[in-house]
């Protein structure tokens, strides 16, 4: 059913200001992946990986998104931000290397379990032909964490040591869990069936479009990942670029992805999910090998990435009206699945990245160039259900 329009912005709004905390804790460490490795002596390579192993174990919240199926969207939602507010909290008593592979892992899997069950409780109250705009006014919280959080997160990283961010991100995130529990109604099912974790991951792993729908949005983000792991350091390596201007680097890619929110939210409903995704997809690869002409000045740098960032971003919001789609009588499992391919996809990236840019920036953007391809191939065998 459809809620009222009060009562549904309220709702979005109050689930992107959650997710906008939430996003922070593991968006933050991309443009200082130097700075993280500093402050715990150890390699660049040793951060890369413990967010490639975060990005993997995230993808069992497909074995968690069951009890927002078949207990109710709120109390996934509240599970996903414990979760977070966990890992969040390990960082801020105990930092060390190890607890930021925890904390990592922690924050992606309840940022992972918070996002399906969101997605889900939009699915189910916002009808197909208005999702695409409520879903991308929930992504805004993507972009927002770069542009407003990243850069203050920044400045208490040159006066404090590097787990001062995970400390107010504690205490934000205690209280958000305490918001949404007040204000989001209870939707447990009135006579719940006995919770069954197989039987709706069985039910999507069916269903042939979802399947495809999972490997279309791998093959996009992996090719997303290869630049977006070691922008920082090519910046620094390109301009000498310290924590302030990295700092600015973010916030443009804040800007260009809220950029791409807005206009997903704008055309995806008007022009059609698919025919969106398809042109955001060929626009994206296309653009990305236009590295050598416009990565000559700092200034041509920060136009190239804002056109990158933004054509990926209005294509990764376009998929998710779609994927709602696909199975909703499992929605929250299928967009857990879908989420989980992401992550899977970003782990994919985060490992192989380094080593591609050893050989240059333009072979990370030419692999890049051909996996955006393979999405768009993908996408023309994707049909929606009758």
């Amino acid at each position: 059913m459809e809620l009222s329009s009060a009562k549904l912005n309220f709702n979005v709004g109050l689930f992107t200001f959650a997710r906008l905390f939430v996003a922070t804790s593991f968006r933050m460490v991309y443009p200082f992946l130097a700075i993280f490795a500093a402050g715990l002596d150890v390699p660049i390579a040793t951060i890369s990986l413990a967010m490639a192993v975060s990005m993997a174990a995230s993808a069992v919240v497909p074995f968690l998104a069951p009890i927002a199926d078949q207990r109710g969207r709120r109390s996934g939602m509240l599970i996903g931000m414990g979760i977070f507010v966990a890992g969040t909290l390990a960082a801020s008593l105990f930092p060390h290397i190890i607890t930021f592979f925890i904390t990592i892992l922690l924050c992606n899997l309840g940022n992972n379990l918070l996002i399906s069950a969101i997605q889900a409780y939009l699915g189910d109250h916002v009808t197909y032909q208005k999702r695409g705009l409520y879903l991308a006014i929930g992504e805004l919280s993507w972009a927002l964490a770069f542009i407003i959080m990243v850069p203050l997160a920044g400045l208490v990283l040159e006066r404090a040591n590097w787990n001062a961010p995970y400390i107010w991100l504690t205490i934000i995130g205690a209280v958000m869990t305490a918001v949404i529990w007040l204000f989001v109604p209870q939707d447990k099912p009135t006579e719940p069936e006995p919770l069954t974790i197989f039987k709706d991951i069985k039910t999507v792993l069916k269903s042939l479009p979802a399947v495809l729908g999972m490997l279309m949005g791998t093959a996009f983000i992996i090719g997303n990942e290869l630049v977006n792991v070691v922008f920082g350091v090519w910046m620094q390596d390109s301009f000498g670029l310290q924590i302030a201007a990295l700092g600015a680097a973010s916030m443009v890619i804040g800007f260009s992805e809220l950029g791409g929110e807005g206009l997903a939210a704008l055309l995806a409903d008007r022009v059609g999910k698919e025919r969106l995704m398809r042109f955001s997809f060929l626009f994206n690869g296309i653009w990305v090998v236009a590295l050598p002409w416009l990565g000559q000045s700092e200034l041509g740098a920060f136009v190239w990435l804002f056109m990158f960032y933004l054509s990926f971003e209005v294509g990764i919001v376009s998929t998710l009206p779609l994927m709602t789609e696909l199975v909703p009588q499992s929605r929250a499992t299928m967009m857990a699945l879908f989420i989980a391919a992401l992550s899977i996809g970003r782990a994919l990236g985060d490992l192989i990245a380094p080593h591609l840019y050893t050989g240059g920036f333009m072979v990370n953007a030419l692999a890049c160039l051909v996996l955006d391809l393979v999405a768009v191939l993908i996408l023309t065998r994707i049909k929606l259900p009758k």
